[in-house]
């Protein structure tokens, strides 16, 4: 909604997707007893704030806001917005573009429980901002030898040619900021569902510190059967 939130657009053909916040990484023993390593999600409850269709804006999704905000922080245009869904202000948007809108409706709530266990997601985050980092930390560099009079420890060498054409090329890897991108982690397991307690326990780690926004979708695989409504 405000400039630098978050935002994200899912064009998958299949259901939408939740918003949630994460909270941590912890274990989970499966039936053998082997310890998983696992990501807790706080997830939802979302609403539906807007349903675009291809008559009016072009194409087909579902607009669905998250995370209560406190008044100030929304501006005339978009309380207005978000009342024609329901009440109550919304921090977070996202949308994902849909074939059909049936079975989606204004101010309808989404939440964990249209997932289940052994359901495949793809996870989206900002990764942990890491500040300016050298070579070795930005991109796995070699360092130089540390002995026999060599001052060349952890600097970048030659970075191109010197004289034709005589500049460094765009997208030389070099030293700068790390981390703070957005990434998809995709195929991940939900091995639980808990619906009380908005909970969504994912195998494996997903982007991000722990609080920060994660946008969860079904997996976009190859050859998945498109799934009914919103489910």
């Amino acid at each position: 909604m405000n400039g630098g939130r978050p935002r994200w657009r899912s064009y998958l053909p299949m259901s939408i997707g939740i918003l949630g916040k994460k909270l941590g990484m912890s274990q989970f023993f499966d039936e053998q007893g082997k310890s998983v390593p696992v990501t807790l999600i706080e997830a939802g409850p979302c609403r539906i704030t807007q349903l675009k269709s291809s008559e009016t804006d072009g194409y087909s999704a579902v607009q669905i806001g998250f995370g209560d905000t406190r008044e100030k922080l929304i501006n005339r245009p978009e309380k207005g917005h978000l009342a024609k869904s329901g009440e109550g202000l919304l921090r977070h948007l996202s949308e994902y573009r849909v074939d059909d809108l049936s079975g989606f409706e204004l101010g309808h709530k989404v939440t964990v429980g249209d997932f289940e266990a052994g359901q495949k997601v793809d996870v989206s985050g900002d990764t942990m901002g890491r500040g300016f980092s050298g070579y070795q930390k930005r991109h796995g560099f070699s360092r130089g030898p540390m002995t026999h009079g060599s001052k060349n420890h952890r600097e970048p060498g030659s970075t191109g040619a010197g004289t034709t054409p005589g500049r460094i090329y765009p997208g030389k890897r070099m030293a700068g900021r790390y981390g703070g991108k957005k990434i998809t982690t995709r195929g991940l397991t939900i091995l639980k569902v808990d619906s009380d307690r908005n909970l969504l326990v994912v195998k494996g780690s997903v982007p991000g510190k722990p609080g920060s926004l994660l946008n969860i979708r079904p997996a976009n695989r190859v050859g998945a059967k498109p799934s009914k409504g919103g489910k």
